[in-house]
């Protein structure tokens, strides 16, 4: 058994009579650790903005959301949620009411999603930490505030430091259209910008954040609410948050949805997902590609070594040690390179993490790449490496081999 990898050993490093042999060899071990690294470095690239834009998700998106199975409302009552709130893992749980309205601005007009929040959320809002202007405030004594996004507030040219009000329109719920007087079908409130944030391009140009009461006065409701938030406290575990999801959907019935992050933005995560594994499959292709080149040296490897073919056969060697002597030759070229490359991708991808030395272009939300170098990665990474080498080693052998050794 230690026969194969013994000789292959002996070709790999042994001084070839066709010095190009040992060119397109080096070539190859070259190529792969190129190969390895890039994988390393661009997938430790894609989870450091992974992370990013979860973490950005996350000060708008809660850990849990209480939404009903059917209708747009309800009314937030019962042992449930004081069981919720008791939790000790439970950070906070407010009440949301939003709806899509119409704005109108200085003369500017828009859609936006107007999201309706208590004073849970005015008081420990993440979005305090994404302000792009102002101060985050929905309350000036009796005067309601509200909290704009900042690509919106750019298009109708607002800012918290004017004194011109928000107005918000929506079709009342409890009168008929007038044909006659259709403004008179019209509810409206009007509130005064606060602040502008900044979290994403998507949420920036819809999401505007006002006091509760004023989303009930405009659609006309009283106690009910469209959604729950809870938020865990920090470093909750994974396995909390399923226990409570689960007991949280049992004792409300199948009358109300529980989602976690994930399935609040179920396509945002998926899309991220495939993504991901797209990256994956086209550097692994860009590796089989650079793997050609142990084809080559191989190939040649096996019609350089004809005499010895003959002397291992003579000497009683089976055609399958033959082969499996060969197969090792090409594998180790691939190992070597693959060895390499994780040196210097996780090499790179620790220092980049630890001291980013790479910057970002232009005013970024961080000012250097981020990435998170991930086991799962380098394992993953590995084993495809690895599977490319071994079935590029066996093309010759299968094909060459017969020929020669034949």
């Amino acid at each position: 058994m230690r026969l194969a990898p013994f000789i292959a050993g002996r070709y790999l490093f042994a001084k070839k009579s066709h010095n190009v042999i040992n060119i397109i060899s080096a070539i190859s071990a070259i190529g792969m650790a190129i190969g390895t690294a890039a994988l390393i470095i661009i997938l430790s690239v894609y989870n450091g903005f992974d992370s990013l834009i979860k973490s950005m998700m996350s000060n708008v998106e809660p850990d849990l959301l209480i939404t009903p199975a059917t209708g747009k409302v309800f009314v937030p009552e019962g042992e449930t949620y004081d069981w919720i709130y008791d939790q000790p893992s439970v950070a906070s749980m407010c009440c949301i009411l939003q709806e899509q309205v119409f704005i109108s601005y200085d003369g500017k007009q828009s859609l936006a999603t107007a999201k309706g929040v208590d004073w849970v959320y005015e008081d420990e809002s993440p979005l305090r930490n994404h302000l792009a202007e102002g101060e985050f405030r929905l309350h000036r004594g009796d005067i309601p505030l509200a909290a704009v996004g900042a690509s919106m507030a750019y298009e109708l040219g607002l800012s918290p430091r004017f004194l011109a009000p928000i107005e918000i329109f929506y079709p009342a719920r409890t009168r008929k259209i007038s044909m006659a007087n259709p403004l008179s079908s019209i509810e409206a409130i009007k509130v005064w910008p606060s602040c502008t944030f900044a979290v994403n391009n998507d949420i920036d140009s819809e999401l505007m954040i006002l006091p509760i009461e004023k989303m009930r006065e405009l659609l006309e409701y009283n106690d009910e609410v469209s959604a729950v938030e809870i938020r865990l406290a920090e470093g909750t575990d994974r396995k909390e948050l399923a226990r409570l999801q689960q007991e949280i959907s049992a004792r409300l019935g199948d009358g109300f949805k529980v989602k976690d992050r994930f399935q609040q933005n179920e396509s945002l995560y998926k899309m991220m997902k495939y993504e991901k594994a797209a990256i994956y499959m086209i550097l692994i292709f860009v590796i089989i590609i650079i793997a050609f080149n142990i084809f080559g040296s191989l190939s040649m490897l096996i019609i350089e070594k004809k005499q010895d073919i003959e002397t291992l056969r003579y000497l009683g060697a089976q055609e399958s040690l033959i082969r499996r002597i060969f197969i090792l030759e090409g594998w180790m070229i691939s190992l070597a390179g693959l060895g390499a490359g994780l040196v210097l991708g996780v090499g790179f991808s620790l220092l980049q993490q630890h001291f980013g030395f790479i910057k970002m272009p232009g005013h970024f939300v961080v000012q250097a790449y981020p990435i998170i170098v991930s086991w799962s990665d380098i394992l993953l990474t590995s084993a495809g490496v690895a599977v490319v080498g071994y079935l590029i080693a066996l093309l010759p052998v299968m094909t060459k081999g017969r020929k020669t050794t034949a």
